[in-house]
């Protein structure tokens, strides 16, 4: 009976981890980078029936798209599930898609909202205040911890899901799941809206005429809505990006525009 071993799951997640992008089309996505990462297991399990090699190998190149580091979990499931079939255990090809197709959008709400929502913004903002003077320390720390902490969750999750199997299911995908994710959500946003606040910095320079005196608009605006100038250039983002569909390279354009035309014209 064959039976995986640490060194087994151990290169089956380093393929993932590094892999999971590399090969990317619109009709299968990350399902090259999956069937890579299956490829120690099915060496080892099926070593000396090359026909279910090819058919495994064939079963796992199938569309497969999730946030790669949470979703690492349903890789090591799918090892746990390869494992129990090699063994004798009657599990079909469609119980492997239908884990992946079930699993793959919890895990891609949660993933995104806390790697991409959270924690990629606090680590920038922590790097760019480090590096505000020039400092490489800022980025060098931004880099670190980022490989550092998504590299321990994708690994933990792997494993985790190596050793719960298919039972881990109900988890990811149950009641509670959706709860999480909506708290998730909701933190993210908040993160989103205080790095905002903290780091989008827009002031006009207009001074409107009051008799013999003047009036400098962003005193005014400053003493009832404090940074109402940079909310507002955070919603006409989120506007162009959300609604409009617009590329972040050509809203980065936009405001560059903006910016070039309120300096020449004085409202900058």
């Amino acid at each position: 009976m064959p039976k995986l071993e640490k060194k087994d799951l151990k290169k089956s997640w380093l393929n993932w981890a590094m892999y999971h992008l590399s090969s990317m089309s619109f009709e299968k996505l990350e399902a090259h980078g999956f069937a890579h990462a299956m490829i120690p297991i099915l060496k080892k399990l099926y070593k000396h029936d090359t026909d279910e090699y090819k058919k495994a190998l064939e079963r796992h190149s199938t569309f497969f798209n999730v946030e790669p580091q949470v979703g690492s979990v349903i890789v090591g499931i799918t090892a746990s599930m390869e494992e129990e079939r090699a063994n004798g255990k009657k599990i079909d090809d469609e119980l492997f898609v239908s884990v992946k197709t079930s699993t793959m959008g919890p895990l891609s709400g949660i993933g995104d909202s806390t790697i991409q929502g959270i924690l990629i913004p606090v680590l920038l903002s922590i790097g760019m205040a480090l590096s505000s003077d020039g400092s490489p320390i800022g980025v060098l720390l931004y880099m670190l911890g980022y490989v550092g902490i998504v590299g321990w969750l994708s690994y933990f999750l792997f494993m985790r899901g190596y050793s719960f199997g298919v039972t881990s299911i109900d988890s990811i995908v149950g009641e509670g799941s959706g709860r999480l994710r909506e708290a998730f959500n909701l933190l993210g946003i908040m993160v989103i809206g205080g790095l905002a606040a903290s780091f989008v910095q827009l002031k006009t320079t207009v001074e409107i005429p009051n008799g013999k005196d003047s009036m400098i608009l962003q005193e005014t605006l400053d003493g009832f809505f404090p940074g109402l100038l940079g909310l507002i250039a955070v919603f006409l983002c989120w506007y162009l990006i959300a609604k409009r569909k617009m590329a972040a390279t050509k809203v980065l354009i936009i405001l560059i525009a903006i910016s070039v035309v309120g300096v020449l014209v004085g409202i900058f």
